[in-house]
């Protein structure tokens, strides 16, 4: 995984990809690979009832990354179109880099929570994440909150799929389930490629990016674990919780600080060290939870 990763920077360094190329491979994932992988983690995993709690978790730790910001940024008062990159960068995780580790650590029951945490994350970007992004942008054209971005997002869509086939008791025949592995294969490279083409590190307020870096991934691992423990979640359910609640700073902070023109630089900084850090950090510490 962390090859293909690699892969994707040196497609980059030889023209052969770029990083406009990387929205694609990543629109393949979310519309077409990864739905098929999520009917398959889904109707191969016992469910649970504190696997309902995940999305919820998610949306608690967006809500607690934005009150944090705030209080740091009456410190630092940071330049408008700045903290707006800032603010985003900390509330965005970057669910789709922990897909794959998830189902390459664990399988289908990995997979399966991790997917419900991504749904919880991706209505928030779409919804209070993207309406702080206008606020804090600078951009006076832009249209309302398209609210039913959400409703449209295909995983979703494929996990009421995936639980209406477990709820009917339907067992998927052999052909259907040979389709749906082959379409799933490519979501891991195509992730870390992908990764690897949006990487593009500036040393310009390198400092601040670190800060943002570290209240979304350190403060958020204290965060997942705190959250684990007042819920009494248990097992992959609390591992999934814990470690996800860690995750790098999200591709649509560069999405929404280009769209809402804010500090562009500033937020392909976040997003790409947060990226080479994950890249350790995140391993390790599906090891050290998981153990």
């Amino acid at each position: 995984m962390i090859l293909a990763f690699f892969v994707g920077l040196l497609a980059k360094s030889l023209k052969m990809l770029s990083k406009e190329d990387a929205p694609i491979l990543l629109k393949f994932v979310l519309n077409v690979s990864l739905p098929a992988l999520t009917i398959l983690a889904i109707t191969n995993v016992v469910i649970s009832p504190d696997m309902f709690l995940i999305p919820a978790m998610a949306m608690i730790v967006v809500v607690m990354m934005y009150l944090i910001s705030q209080g740091v940024n009456r410190i630092l008062r940071l330049p408008r179109a700045m903290f707006g990159s800032f603010l985003v960068g900390t509330m965005i995780m970057n669910t789709a880099y922990a897909l794959p580790f998830f189902h390459a650590a664990f399988g289908d029951e990995g997979l399966a929570r991790a997917s419900l945490f991504d749904i919880g994350n991706t209505f928030m970007i779409f919804t209070f994440t993207y309406f702080n992004a206008i606020k804090y942008g600078d951009n006076p054209h832009t249209d309302k909150i398209a609210w039913s971005k959400f409703l449209k997002l295909a995983p979703l869509w494929a996990m009421v799929i995936a639980f209406a086939i477990k709820a009917l008791g339907i067992t998927l025949n052999p052909l259907a389930v040979n389709f749906l592995n082959l379409v799933g294969l490519p979501t891991t490279p195509l992730v870390m490629i992908a990764l690897g083409l949006y990487f593009a590190p500036r040393i310009k307020n390198i400092g601040k990016a670190f800060l943002a870096i570290f209240i979304r991934m350190g403060l958020g691992l204290g965060l997942g674990f705190a959250l684990s423990l007042v819920f009494g979640l248990q097992g992959l359910t609390a591992v999934t919780v814990t470690v996800c609640a860690a995750l790098p700073i999200g591709f649509n902070t560069l999405i929404f600080a280009n769209l809402e023109n804010m500090d562009r630089e500033f937020a392909a900084t976040m997003v790409s060290f947060s990226i080479i850090i994950a890249l350790f950090y995140l391993p390790l510490l599906i090891y050290l939870f998981a153990s």
